[in-house]
């Protein structure tokens, strides 16, 4: 088509030549964009199922945590009982009850931390996930052309 294009003698078939070659830029521009988009949209959704598995997995951490508290605390009532003298076992001596209970203070400490941790971690998903949602919805915004925004989707955008 090119050649038959430059060797033609007419300024009208030159005209006539050059408009398909401009549709098909367009139509190639235009199946890069949806390729894109396709594309992003893809990694988008990729993104979200690793934070959905990062966050069942933060939480079935906490519910172990939960339980291996709860199994602490009772442990811990129980020595306390002992070292009160409360319960009828005399066979453990008091140092070696106040041994245990120290021991188990520092591992219910150690835990309390490792909880913080990961609600912190929880959180932080939360607002990558937010963060998502708010970068799509931008994208979808400016995909729109200015001139048909109103003030109120121009300030929308912008607080976004």
């Amino acid at each position: 088509r090119k050649q038959a294009t430059e060797y033609s003698t007419s300024s009208s078939d030159d005209e006539f030549e050059s408009k398909p070659s401009l549709t098909h830029k367009a139509k190639r521009t235009l199946r890069r964009r949806k390729k894109l988009e396709k594309e992003t949209k893809q990694l988008i959704k990729q993104e979200e199922l690793k934070r959905l598995h990062k966050a069942q997995a933060v939480q079935r951490q906490l519910e172990e945590l939960e339980e291996r508290q709860r199994a602490l605390e009772f442990f811990g009532v129980k020595l306390e009982r002992e070292l009160r003298g409360e319960s009828d076992s005399g066979t453990k001596d008091e140092t070696q009850m106040l041994h245990e209970w120290f021991e188990l203070v520092l591992e219910k400490n150690k835990l309390m931390r490792y909880e913080s941790e990961l609600l912190i971690i929880a959180q932080e998903l939360e607002l990558e996930d937010h963060q998502s949602r708010l970068e799509q919805k931008l994208r979808e915004k400016m995909a729109i052309d200015d001139s048909l925004k109103d003030e109120m989707d121009l300030n929308e955008e912008n607080e976004i």
